[in-house]
């Protein structure tokens, strides 16, 4: 089997993303907050990690869509560029190689994203429970994270974008200046880990919305009494 259709198998069924086991209740109200964060930080990336590793995830999802780098499709491309952009078939083509390119990404970012809420903590937990936005833990473990997804992901999304050897690509990259393949791997990269993010964030603020619905009793029991 192939290891790449294997692997997204396994991060979109769950099997990748496993919940933790339940931590010793030391919390306010008999629940450690910092568990149940953990919880649904990581039923969180779950449920994105398989809504963006669909067919076509990330291209129809309007939160993680990646777009045409500034350097092709933007004000300062050149007329050359324009030209090879101006039907919406070849446009469509492009950004489809793109968005496909950042799901071989998330192939990669997945385990990472695993391992960093394994060791997610914060010095106030109560306070990401309570707060207003609806996906602050997600932010709070992006700032643990840093660049750990871009960096990660720009060698498999460059790959990516090389084994396709779309002729569309070396077209454009030929017109455009100021980008290659590296640079446009790199966009790429950088888009597809905001994606994520904001993927993980739009399940987070759900779960907020509806505790209950998850059926864990550390989420339930710490959203549903403290959030």
């Amino acid at each position: 089997m192939d290891s790449r259709i294997d692997r997204r198998t396994l991060v979109k069924t769950g099997a990748a993303l496993p919940l933790l086991a339940l931590a010793g209740c030391t919390g306010i109200g008999g629940f450690d907050l910092t568990e149940a964060i953990r919880r649904m930080l990581t039923l969180s990336s779950q449920r994105a990690f398989a809504r963006l590793l669909a067919e076509d995830g990330f291209y129809d999802d309007q939160l993680a869509r990646v777009t045409l780098p500034d350097q092709i499709g933007g004000p300062r491309a050149s007329g050359v560029v324009r030209a090879l952009l101006a039907t919406s078939a070849v446009r469509g083509r492009l950004l489809r190689l793109l968005n496909d390119a950042a799901a071989e990404g998330a192939e990669r970012a997945a385990p990472l994203v695993t391992d960093a809420i394994r060791s997610f903590s914060v010095a106030d937990a109560l306070s990401i429970i309570r707060a207003a936005r609806g996906d602050a833990a997600t932010q709070a473990l992006r700032g643990q994270m840093g660049d750990a997804l871009v960096t990660a992901m720009v060698p498999e999304i460059g790959t990516a974008l090389r084994v396709a050897q779309d002729p569309l690509i070396g077209e454009v990259l030929r017109a455009a200046t100021g980008i290659d393949i590296a640079g446009l791997g790199a966009d790429v990269s950088r888009q597809a880990a905001d994606g994520i993010y904001a993927a993980i964030g739009r399940e987070e603020a759900a779960i907020r919305a509806d505790p209950r619905a998850t059926g864990d009793p550390v989420i339930i029991g710490a959203f549903g009494l403290l959030g």
